[in-house]
């Protein structure tokens, strides 16, 4: 089980195997929460409202549910082998501000019981499998997720001209600048999009019009590019680069290294010596 949190969302991933019929009160009872199906080996699961009535939706692949605060929810399937899901939990009251923006109160309150929503499951699913990655630009990947899965759940209104324009030159240079000195350190989305006076959605969009890419990808392009200083002026070993460009370890830093700059930083730092 993996357990982080962005944004004022919780992130639970599970993983459960199972033999035979099994019914199950579901947790979170007290949070608003949506459950996304992941993975379910041998069989189908069922969301209910009542442990002994059956859903009333039928089967959907990549299914999903989401339950205000106060509801109970129930788990059922007939034969089920492994279930592999991800439930996120919403502190409204932070993800709102945090997300600038009013949450729709019919979206917040309104149980929605075997759903499907490709992008949702999309988002969740890499999530999902950001929650147990120490890397600190999964901060801001993390950041950006929650608040894209927050807002096509509670708030999908687009804001005026936000896809069009980039961020001010003041703008971009501030963030830029915040960015260089906080390097390899972990960074907040909300903090950046502080720093640029808008809000999350809108700052990441515009930043991305102003860079061509997003502000998590930005921060771990510039720490492989110290990596890179590193490799050719120093006689650092792989373990004191990835220490100090924030990696977990020399493995987790070559896999990376090599998934950018399309090398291992050894062949890398072979290849430009004199």
């Amino acid at each position: 089980m993996a357990r982080r949190a962005w944004n004022g969302v919780g992130v639970d991933v599970s993983e459960f195997h199972c033999a035979g019929r099994v019914t199950h009160h579901l947790c979170y009872e007290t949070e608003t929460r949506l459950s996304v199906l992941l993975e379910e080996l041998g069989g189908h699961c069922e969301p209910r409202l009542r442990k002994d009535q059956p859903c009333p939706i039928g089967y959907v692949p990549r299914h999903m549910h989401f339950a205000p605060a106060g509801m109970e929810t129930w788990g059922y399937s007939a034969d089920i082998r492994f279930v592999k899901d991800t439930t996120l939990t919403f502190d409204l009251a932070v993800l709102g501000e945090r997300l600038a923006t009013e949450l729709d109160a019919d979206a917040t309150t309104t149980p929605r019981l075997r759903f499907s929503d490709d992008r949702i499951w999309t988002l969740v699913r890499l999530l999902s499998e950001a929650a147990s990655d120490p890397d600190p630009s999964m901060q801001l990947y993390g950041d950006a997720l929650t608040a894209a899965i927050s807002a096509r759940l509670f708030a999908d209104r687009p804001e005026p001209s936000a896809n069009a324009k980039g961020l001010a030159p003041w703008q971009l240079r501030r963030v830029v600048e915040y960015l260089d000195a906080h390097l390899p350190k972990r960074v907040d989305l909300a903090h950046l999009a502080d720093l640029a006076g808008l809000s999350q959605s809108h700052f990441s969009r515009a930043f991305k019009a102003s860079t061509g890419i997003a502000p998590y990808r930005w921060q771990l392009d510039a720490r492989i590019r110290r990596a890179q200083a590193l490799l050719m002026d120093t006689r650092a070993s792989l373990d004191e680069v990835a220490e100090a460009t924030g990696f977990a370890d020399a493995v987790h830093f070559g896999r990376t290294f090599r998934k950018l700059t399309g090398a291992t930083p050894a062949a890398w730092r072979h290849d430009r010596k004199d």
